[in-house]
C-alpha cells in the first residue's frame, strides 16, 4: 500500500532538516509510542491510516511525550508554507525493538489460571508481534486468526466498533469454547472484546472491570471516559470510590487530560484505552488486553458473568451518518439551538448529549470523517424508541434523512 512510500518521504525530509532518525520498520502504532520513551527521542511519527479505508493514510505524531494534534498540525503546515525549516544532514538508523516492546508489555503480567484465548489480528500491524506474545504466554491456549499483515484487509475491515467486523471472532470464540476473544484495529491501538458466550463487550463495559482493579490500587482515582459512553459506566465507577470524568471524544485530547488530572486510566467507546498505571499513558490494545486477561485469571466466574453483575440497558450501537463536511458542525449547532430548552441535563462538551428520565442520547460531529455520530441508551425498548425518534427528527429538521438500522 502507500505506507512504504510515505515512510521513505518522511525519513528523507527529516534527514534533510538535520534530524537523526530511527526507523523501527513495520509495527503497530503502540510500538512507535514505546520507541519514543525507550529510545528517549524528541518525537515519534507513525505512518498509519488506522481503521480508515485502505485508500486513506497519514501520520500519528508525538512530541516530547505529548500528543501532537489539532492546531499544532496546522501550525506545522504553516511552517512548511513559509519554508521556515532547518536544514542539515541527519543520520538514519534502522533498528529492531520488537523484543524490548514485548518484554515491557509483559512485565508484571501473570495469569493465575488456564484460559483459552482467541485473537483476531484483522490482518493489521499487530501481526508483526503477536507470535512473540503468544509464545511467551505458554500457560494459556491461543487461537490466532487473520495474523498475516495485509493492507487490503481481505477478511474484514479492521474496526472492532462495527459488529459485522467482529463476527469472525465471535464464531471463533463460540466454536472453540474460548474464555475470551480479543480483536484489534489496523494499527493495534484499539481493542474489541468478545465474552465466552460470544457477546461483544463494548469498551464502556470492559472498562468497568479495568476501573474496578484501578480502584484497589489508588485512593479516589480519576477515571476518564468519553462522551459516547454509557451512563451506567459513570454511575458504577462512583461506587468504586473513583471520580469519573466525562470528556470529549479523541484519543489525543484524552491523553492530555490524563496528564492534567493525573488519571491512571482513560477510555473511549472506540476502544482507545490508555493506562497511566504502571505504563506510559498511551493507547496500546495489546497491553490493555493483557491487563484484562490478568483480571479474568484472578476471577472464579466467567467474563459473561462478570459483565452480568452490572445493570443491563438497551442501546443503539455507535451509528454514523454521512453528511457534507462543511455541514457537520453547522448541524450540531442547529440541533443545540432547537434543544436548548429540552427537559433533562444537557452536556455540550462534544456535540450534544441529553440525559433525562428516558435515558440519554448523543449527536456529535466526527473529528476525522464527514460524519455525525449518534447513540442512545435506555432501560427499556419503549423509551429507547422515543430517543431514537427524537434523534431522527432532529436530523431531518437539519436536512438529513436517516433511520437507525436496529
Amino acid at each position: 500500500m502507500t505506507s512504504p512510500s510515505l515512510h521513505n518521504a518522511l525519513c528523507a525530509g527529516l534527514l534533510e532538516s538535520g534530524a537523526n532518525v530511527f526507523s523501527i520498520g513495520l509495527c503497530p502504532t503502540p510500538m512507535a509510542y514505546f520507541a519514543h520513551y525507550h529510545l528517549k527521542t524528541d518525537a515519534a511519527v507513525m505512518v498509519t491510516g488506522s481503521h480508515n479505508p485502505p485508500e486513506y493514510n497519514g501520520f500519528k505524531m508525538v512530541l516530547n511525550k505529548h500528543s501532537f494534534f489539532a492546531d499544532e498540525i496546522q501550525n506545522l503546515q504553516l511552517l512548511t508554507t513559509l519554508k521556515n525549516i532547518s536544514t542539515g544532514q541527519g543520520t538514519l538508523n534502522n533498528i529492531d525493538i520488537r523484543n524490548e516492546y514485548v518484554k515491557n508489555n509483559l512485565k508484571n503480567i501473570k495469569f493465575n489460571k488456564k484460559m483459552k484465548i482467541a485473537w483476531d489480528i484483522a490482518n493489521g500491524s499487530m501481526g508483526t508481534v503477536i507470535d512473540s506474545f503468544t509464545n511467551q504466554l505458554s500457560s494459556v491456549e491461543h487461537i490466532v486468526i487473520n495474523k498475516e499483515v495485509d493492507g487490503t484487509f481481505p477478511n474484514h475491515h479492521p474496526d472492532p466498533t462495527v459488529p459485522k467486523n467482529m463476527e469472525q471472532l465471535v464464531k471463533t470464540v463460540v466454536s472453540n469454547s474460548c474464555d475470551i476473544g480479543l480483536g484489534f484495529d489496523g494499527d493495534g491501538d484499539r481493542l474489541g472484546v468478545v465474552d465466552n458466550k460470544g457477546n461483544i463487550i463494548w469498551a464502556d463495559q470492559y472498562m468497568l472491570l479495568l476501573a474496578k482493579e484501578i480502584s484497589n490500587l489508588y485512593e479516589n482515582p480519576k477515571i476518564i471516559m468519553d462522551v459516547k459512553s454509557s451512563k451506567v459506566f459513570f454511575d458504577e465507577v462512583k461506587k468504586f470510590n473513583c471520580e469519573p470524568i466525562m470528556f470529549k471524544t479523541g484519543h489525543s485530547p484524552i491523553k492530555e487530560k490524563m496528564k492534567e488530572v493525573k488519571s491512571p486510566l482513560s477510555g473511549e467507546m472506540s476502544g482507545h484505552i490508555c493506562y497511566g498505571d504502571d505504563f506510559f499513558g498511551y493507547d496500546d490494545a495489546m497491553y490493555v488486553g493483557l491487563r484484562l486477561l490478568r483480571i479474568l485469571s484472578n476471577e472464579e466466574i466467567s467474563l459473561n458473568e462478570l459483565i452480568g453483575l452490572y445493570p443491563k440497558t438497551t442501546a443503539t450501537p455507535e451509528t454514523r451518518v454521512d453528511v457534507e463536511e462543511i455541514r457537520k458542525f453547522e448541524i450540531i449547532n442547529e440541533i443545540k439551538n432547537r434543544l436548548k430548552d429540552i427537559k433533562g441535563k444537557i452536556i455540550d462538551i462534544d456535540g450534544i448529549r441529553v440525559e433525562n428520565d428516558k435515558g440519554w442520547f448523543l449527536i456529535r460531529a466526527s473529528n476525522t470523517q464527514n460524519q455525525l455520530t449518534c447513540r442512545a441508551e435506555s432501560l427499556n425498548k419503549d423509551d429507547l424508541s422515543d430517543l431514537i425518534n427524537l434523534i431522527e427528527n432532529q436530523l431531518k429538521l437539519s436536512g438529513v434523512e436517516f433511520k437507525f438500522n436496529l
